[in-house]
């Protein structure tokens, strides 16, 4: 692909003036770039080899307020550094920021150089060589929901979140006149991508007014969860340029669909052969996939905290708005939580629906990734198959409702403190329960509607 770039090619881009700001960027809890702007010059003479950040990275909700109760850093602690090394295989130029190239970073103890055990990146990394010591390479793809709005970022920053307005005046699921009138800015998202290295496939109208989708090449684990990000930085910056604003919550407004981030997975032999495969199955599943789908089914309600990190994900998961309410497996249905795609093919893998478009993909695939190898280590026997409309199914294993409900079972899950240590599972514990406190402490523009005069 074009745009992904080696130092030596840097340094001749440098050389000619073509590039003269890199972006040495590390992923957050949130799933955010955070990091600097070098000057290009200093960057290839040696600022590749590391540069520092504050250590409260890791420790800070949206609002980067630092947020108290964290192990990790403190006031206590007195918020020391951590090292950012970039990782020169995510060096690329960015076409829609002139003269700039991007590069992602992983974090490092400052003392020691060991990478942060609660840095994203880090815990992806570790699921991933879990899975190649066990003979297997991860492959996933996450697909992308957003809406963009007429409204400036600015504009909504002054007051205006009011007066939203979608792109489009009506659903544009698959619509190509309606899309067409987009294309302006859709035809920058694919080809900004492209030119930066993101495999892109393509583009397309979603389920409701002003809705769209940008999926990319199936990848190993980590270039999927680095893809992602990327995709929506530069989802959010080229529309920025056009004077749109996009949203990537995972539910905006309680009467649109909400937006998703369905995460495709399998696991490959080494030297590239799918293991999922069995021609002589029903399904066409073979052992070890159904080993890995038990997996995930045994420890779904653990792992959705992972999955849905604020309360507002949870107002995704309603009837009859191709969210999921159910975690269980269904063949080629999307009323279920877990949907078998590509049956009876090569390209057979499980689809979680359960994520929306506001996960940290790092985690979201390391915690599906560790629930599976976790069934087939204990060889997990895969239950039933569910058939019809999960929505209306009774008794059946159901998404948690709520953020409280997953956080206290991401901190009671011996699955994930096995896998991430005691210390990954505290820190996310602690950052959903500040989501909660927070979401719990602020008066809402629905109570005030709601209560001002009529209560």
């Amino acid at each position: 692909m074009p745009g992904t770039l080696t130092l030596d090619a840097l340094k001749k881009l440098v050389a000619s003036g073509e590039i003269d700001t890199v972006l040495v960027a590390a992923p957050d809890m949130q799933g955010r770039l955070m990091g600097k702007r070098f000057h290009a010059a200093f960057f290839v003479n040696g600022g590749y080899e590391e540069t520092h950040c504050c250590d409260y990275l890791l420790a800070v909700d949206m609002e980067m307020t630092t947020v108290p109760g964290y192990k990790t850093s403190s006031w206590e602690k007195g918020y020391g550094d951590y090292v950012m090394k970039p990782d020169l295989a995510t060096l690329r130029a960015l076409p829609w920021l002139p003269g700039t190239a991007l590069c992602l970073a992983d974090l490092l103890d400052h003392h020691t150089h060991e990478e942060v055990s609660v840095s994203p990146r880090a815990i992806l990394k570790r699921q991933v060589a879990r899975a190649r010591a066990m003979g297997f390479e991860p492959m996933m793809a996450t697909e992308l929901e957003f809406y963009i709005f007429e409204n400036s970022y600015e504009g909504l920053r002054d007051g205006g979140l009011s007066a939203l307005k979608p792109i489009s005046a009506y659903n544009e699921d698959y619509h190509i006149f309606q899309t067409t009138k987009e294309e302006g800015l859709m035809r920058a998202v694919r080809n900004g991508l492209y030119g930066a290295g993101i495999p892109v496939e393509n583009t397309k109208g979603e389920a409701d007014a002003g809705q769209h989708e940008v999926n990319y090449k199936y990848s190993d684990a980590l270039d999927t969860a680095d893809n992602h990000v990327i995709v929506k930085q530069a989802v959010k910056e080229i529309a920025h340029a056009a004077g749109k604003s996009v949203t990537f919550m995972a539910k905006y407004d309680h009467r649109k669909a909400g937006s998703s981030s369905h995460v495709h997975q399998s696991l490959w032999t080494k030297d590239g052969k799918p293991v999922f495969a069995d021609k002589a199955d029903a399904h066409g599943m073979s052992a070890t996939m159904k080993h890995f789908l038990a997996g995930q089914l045994a420890h779904a309600t653990e792992i959705t905290a992972f999955l849905a990190p604020y309360v507002n994900s949870y107002k995704r998961f309603c009837i009859g708005l191709f969210a999921p309410t159910k975690a269980v497996w269904s063949a080629d249905n999307r009323t279920a939580g877990f949907r078998i795609c590509g049956l009876h093919s090569k390209a057979i893998r499980v689809e979680c629906r359960i994520p929306g478009s506001d996960v940290n993909p790092y985690l979201a695939c390391a915690a599906l990734l560790a629930a599976g190898l976790a069934g087939i280590e204990g060889k997990l026997e895969l239950e039933p198959e569910m058939k019809g409309d999960m929505y209306s199914a009774q008794g059946i294993r159901e998404i948690p409702h709520n953020l409280r409900d997953a956080s206290a079972a991401l901190l009671g899950s011996t699955m994930l403190r096995q896998a991430f240590g005691d210390d990954v599972v505290e820190h996310y514990h602690h950052a959903a329960e500040w989501e909660i406190l927070e979401t719990d402490r602020v008066v809402t523009d629905f109570e005030l509607q709601r209560l001002l005069e009529r209560v």
